[in-house]
């Protein structure tokens, strides 16, 4: 008789520790996983293991893979997936839909009046001197007044169970085509469990995004071409772009296929040139339009900035977004929130020091074997260090640092993510977990994507859940309300194929080319720095 597969929790809560577990409280299992606990119990370990090598199987198949030392691998995807009742969800898409509003009307006002300096409520040093507040985008307003189309707000869930925005993403948020092709693989893998579910769809992202690409076009345009503008094929996130372009029915483009003529972006076709209204890029700030930015990027196209301001075509997101994402100016969000909003905050911040004030910085100093250091401008979890897992020699490095350049910094209570079982080595573990929610601003409402990215640190304690540190993913239920319709009918959509697809060897999370200068000009927030 094949063993049942509930052997294969066991011990589970002997190893999970202080953090706030998703699917158990203590030896209970939480009203949320209930009905998936029982469909998973008519499984065996046999049935179990077939299914995992089956979805790894169709990842590698479809070219979801990242690369390790040269070797292709199927993108960690979790077969268990993380359940969220419309009760927990709620006040998460009231939060994030809050912090869109709030971070638009911080942008407007940054590259225009600085009304929020004259009121004291923010310094405008802290602006100015971020590395990525450019002066290029004053004065530019998008047509429809959206800056922020596409969002990826990370959450973190701590010891308490409660949600907290551990920071914001609003230049170029990747990842959202793990939340489709995650949703498309793990329906076909357990499709018993799926099917007794009412999950809410994921599959309209597409078409949400390009309503709101289209509604950011210039004034006067009844039809506007949307394109995608991706690095190209050697970037972490091409699959990403490919099927993002692919499912919106638009076409990817590259730097070399647009041209600006007389203020206007043009884009080379067969048929000849045809004029670009919406540029959905994915190219970063600095090397967009070589006028004005990096004169060595050959990923953009000259001029385009110009086409912009005189109102001739939108670039989404906008540019100098990227001063948001600054992790010193999330520490002043939920002060923006209340003086942009007149509310307070839905979704508290992470409780944070600013390492460039003085009386903040001398008691980092004296306790930063306690917390976590993170860089303001990082990313992928890049120069993070996490005090009580560093050596001395790292402490030292770090305090050098911090004196050189205090405003490069801030510093972190060590917060315990959440834990949600997940499939390692044969057998169920508790691994912490965060959620990147994507929204969609189309100038009239913000729109959130129920469920969003579940990223999951596969090594046992890893506090850092990016891929590009080894982490994985994976699917995020989120269970409709009684009010609430679903369509079983809503089929998610299939991986790029044809012409515009990515190959294998570009799928997210891929390293670039040997050749550093190739690798300089392929560079990009792709997936791995999810």
């Amino acid at each position: 008789m094949d063993t049942p597969m509930s052997t294969l929790f066991e011990g589970y809560s002997e190893r999970r520790g202080a953090a706030y577990d998703e699917m158990f409280d203590a030896d209970t299992l939480r009203p949320p996983y209930e009905r998936l606990q029982t469909s998973l119990n008519d499984l065996t370990i046999p049935d179990l293991a077939a299914r995992v090598e089956a979805l790894q199987a169709s990842y590698l198949d479809q070219g979801v893979t990242f690369d390790i030392g040269g070797e292709e691998r199927a993108f960690p995807l979790d077969i268990l997936p993380r359940v969220i009742e419309m009760d927990t969800w709620s006040p998460i898409e009231r939060g994030v839909q809050q912090r869109v509003k709030a971070l638009e009307a911080f942008l407007a006002d940054v590259y225009d009046a600085g009304q929020v300096f004259a009121d004291g409520v923010i310094p405008r040093r802290v602006i100015v001197t971020s590395s990525h507040y450019h002066r290029q985008a004053a004065g530019v307003r998008p047509p429809n007044g959206v800056r922020v189309h596409v969002s990826g707000i990370d959450l973190v869930r701590d010891d308490q169970g409660e949600f907290r925005v551990l920071e914001d993403n609003v230049r170029v948020p990747s990842g959202v085509s793990y939340v489709m092709t995650n949703r498309r693989a793990i329906s076909a893998a357990l499709p018993e469990p799926f099917a007794e579910h009412r999950i809410r769809p994921v599959a309209a992202y597409p078409q949400r995004l390009l309503a709101a690409l289209r509604a950011s076009a210039p004034a006067g345009v009844p039809d506007p071409t949307v394109v995608v503008l991706t690095p190209g094929v050697y970037n972490g996130a091409y699959f990403e772009h490919a099927l993002l372009a692919r499912t919106m029915g638009v076409e990817l483009v590259e730097g070399r296929d647009l041209e600006c003529r007389r203020g206007r972006v043009m884009m080379r076709t067969t048929q000849g040139l045809a004029q670009v209204h919406v540029i959905y890029r994915r190219v970063d700030d600095e090397f967009i339009d070589p006028v004005h930015f990096r004169a060595d990027s050959m990923l953009g196209c000259p001029g385009v900035i110009d086409a912009a301001r005189a109102g001739n075509v939108t670039i989404a997101n906008a540019i100098g977004n990227g001063v948001a994402d600054d992790k010193l100016v999330y520490t002043y969000m939920p002060d923006l929130i209340r003086y942009y909003l007149g509310e307070e905050p839905v979704l508290k911040n992470v409780d944070t020091w600013r390492v460039g004030d003085a009386e903040a910085r001398e008691e980092v100093l004296d306790r930063l074997d306690e917390l976590v250091l993170k860089p303001v401008d990082g990313s992928g979890g890049k120069g993070i260090v996490i005090g009580p897992r560093a050596s001395a020699a790292e402490l030292v490095e770090l305090r050098t640092k911090i004196l050189a350049d205090p405003r490069s910094w801030i510093a972190q209570p060590v917060v315990q993510l959440s834990t949600v079982p997940t499939y390692v080595d044969g057998r169920f573990g508790p691994r912490h977990v965060d959620l990147r929610p994507f929204a969609v601003n189309d100038g009239q409402r913000v729109w959130v994507l129920p469920g969003g990215l579940t990223r999951v640190a596969l090594a046992e304690g890893e506090l850092i859940v990016n891929s590009s540190r080894g982490g994985g993913s994976k699917d995020t239920w989120v269970l409709a309300g009684s009010g609430h319709v679903t369509r079983r009918t809503d089929t998610e959509p299939e991986a790029p194929t044809g012409p515009s697809a990515a190959p294998q060897s570009a799928g997210p999370a891929m390293s670039g080319p040997d050749d550093a200068q190739e690798q300089q000009q392929q560079q990009q927030q792709g997936a791995a720095q999810c």
